[in-house]
C-alpha cells in the first residue's frame, strides 16, 4: 500500500502535530504550508493523498483541490474544515473530495480517513500498472527474441529480476544486447511508467553522474560499461547508493569484473552491490539455433525502415550464417541484416548504380537505423558504429544527415 501522505496546512502547529500522527503510524508525511509549496509534488503518479485545509492565504484548498483534480481525478483528497466550512465541504465532496474532517481533528479519525485514502489511491495505482503491461505485452517475448534454452532461460531471468526491484548487473559480450537487456527490466518492473535512462560510463563525470541520477529519478538508470567509470565517479556513485536513492541502477558489462577488481580498476564495494543480483546474456556461437529467428527479424525492421520489399531469405543464406561465430552478437547480425536487404533493394532497384553508389546507399541506411535506434544521441550512436565522433559527424554531413531530427524529445 502507498503510505505517503502530503498534508498542506498554514498553521505549522496544526501540520506539525497531524504530521507526528502519521509517522507514528509509519507513513510517510509530507508537509506544506501552502498551494505553492504542495503543487509540484502532484502528478498523475503521486503514489499518495492529499490533506488540505480549506482557508489559506492566497490559493485555498479548493483551488488546490481543482488542480489535484486536474493532474489526476483518481487522486484522493481529503479537506479539513472548521466549525463554519462544513457546507462548503459538503459541497466540495459534490466536486470530487474523497473526504472532509472538521477541525479540531483527533488522530484516530483522522488516521482512519487517512487509511481508507492510502488504500484506495494503492489500487487504482495497481490497476494502472497491471493496465500497462496488459498494453505493452510481455516486454522480454517482445524484445528478447530467439527460442532456445538459453533465450528461455535468459527471459525468465529478466523478469525475476525486473520483479525483484533491486540494482543488478547485466553482462555480455560485446554487441550482445546489454542496454537492450536492461530495457527490457525497465518495462516489466514497477518503475516502467518513470523514465529510463542510458549513460555510458567512459567519459562520465562526478557532475554528470549527477545529472544521469536526476534525470532517472523514480525510473532506472543504465550504466553502459561500468568498468570504465573513473575512480573518482565509482566513489561517487558508492556515495549516492548507500544515502539512498529513488530510482534503480542496472550496470552493463562486456568484461569480467573481478578481474577489473583484481587489477585495481573497479572498487570491490561497487562490485559486490552489483553483483548480488545479475544475468549473463549468452553469445550467439552458444545459441546458435536462435540466428535465423534474429536474423529474419533484424531483416524485416531493415525493411521497414527503409521502406524496402521483404525479400527472400533461402536456406544458403541461413547456411552461411550459421557457419560463422558471430563475434560481434546480435549487433553484427543486425548490421548483416540491413546489408542484406540493401543488396537486394540495389539488385532489384537500382542495377545501374556502380558499387561505390551501392556502398554509399548501404552506408546512409546503417547511419539512420543507427540514429532511430538512438533516437538521435550522437555519442552513443557513434560508440555503437565503432566510429571516433569527428569521422561519424563527417558522414553524417556527407549523407545529409542530422543527428537532432532524430530526436524524438
Amino acid at each position: 500500500m502507498t503510505c505517503r501522505v502530503l498534508l498542506v496546512d498554514d498553521d505549522p502547529a496544526i501540520r506539525e502535530a497531524l504530521g507526528q500522527s502519521l509517522e507514528l503510524e509509519g507513513l510517510e508525511p509530507v508537509l506544506a504550508g501552502s498551494y505553492v509549496a504542495a503543487k509540484d509534488w502532484l502528478t498523475p503518479d503521486f503514489d499518495g493523498v492529499v490533506v488540505t485545509d480549506i482557508r489559506m492565504p492566497g490559493r485555498d484548498g479548493f483551488f488546490l483541490l481543482d488542480h489535484a483534480r486536474t493532474v489526476d481525478p483518481d487522486l484522493p483528497v481529503i479537506l479539513l474544515t472548521g466549525e463554519g466550512d462544513i457546507p462548503m465541504a459538503v459541497k466540495a465532496m459534490g466536486m470530487g473530495a474523497f473526504d472532509f474532517l472538521e477541525k479540531p481533528c483527533g488522530p484516530r479519525p483522522f488516521l482512519a480517513v487517512v487509511t481508507k485514502a492510502l488504500k484506495s489511491r494503492a489500487l487504482v495505482l495497481e490497476n494502472r500498472r497491471l493496465a500497462r503491461v496488459v498494453e505493452k505485452g510481455d516486454a522480454a517475448e517482445r524484445m528478447l527474441f530467439g527460442q532456445s534454452v538459453m533465450a528461455r532461460e535468459l527471459r525468465a531471468q529478466v523478469r525475476q529480476i525486473a520483479h525483484a526491484g533491486t540494482d543488478a548487473l547485466i553482462s555480455g559480450e560485446r554487441g550482445s544486447g546489454t542496454s537492450k537487456v536492461a530495457e527490457v527490466i525497465h518495462l516489466l518492473s514497477e518503475r516502467a511508467a518513470r523514465p529510463f535512462v542510458k549513460q555510458p560510463s567512459g567519459l562520465l563525470d562526478a557532475d554528470g553522474l549527477g545529472r544521469a541520477l536526476e534525470a532517472a529519478e523514480g525510473g532506472t538508470l543504465y550504466l553502459d560499461e561500468v568498468g570504465r567509470l573513473a575512480a573518482d565517479v565509482q566513489a561517487a556513485l558508492l556515495g549516492h547508493i548507500e544515502a539512498g536513492l529513488n530510482l534503480r541502477i542496472l550496470a552493463g558489462t562486456t568484461k569480467a569484473l573481478d578481474e577489473e577488481v583484481a587489477a585495481g580498476r573497479l572498487q570491490e564495494d561497487l562490485f559486490y552491490h552489483f553483483d548480488v543480483m545479475a544475468v549473463r546474456i549468452p553469445s550467439l556461437r552458444e545459441r546458435s539455433e536462435d540466428i535465423p529467428i534474429l536474423f529474419r527479424h533484424f531483416v524485416a525492421q531493415a525493411c521497414e525502415q527503409a521502406n524496402l520489399p521483404q525479400p527472400e531469405i533461402g536456406q544458403q543464406v541461413i547456411a552461411g550464417l550459421m557457419a560463422q561465430d558471430w563475434p560481434g552478437n546480435a549487433r553484427a547480425l543486425m548490421n548483416a541484416a540491413m546489408r542484406f536487404a540493401m543488396r537486394l533493394s540495389d539488385a532489384v532497384d537500382d542495377k545501374g548504380q556502380g558499387l561505390a553508389e551501392q556502398m554509399a546507399q548501404v552506408e546512409r541506411s546503417l547511419l539512420i537505423a543507427a540514429l532511430q535506434r538512438h533516437e538521435g544521441r550522437a555519442g552513443e550512436t557513434a560508440l555503437e558504429l565503432q566510429l571516433p565522433r569527428k569521422t561519424f559527424y563527417d558522414k553524417l554531413a556527407r549523407h545529409g544527415l542530422r543527428a537532432e531530427d532524430f530526436r524524438t524529445t
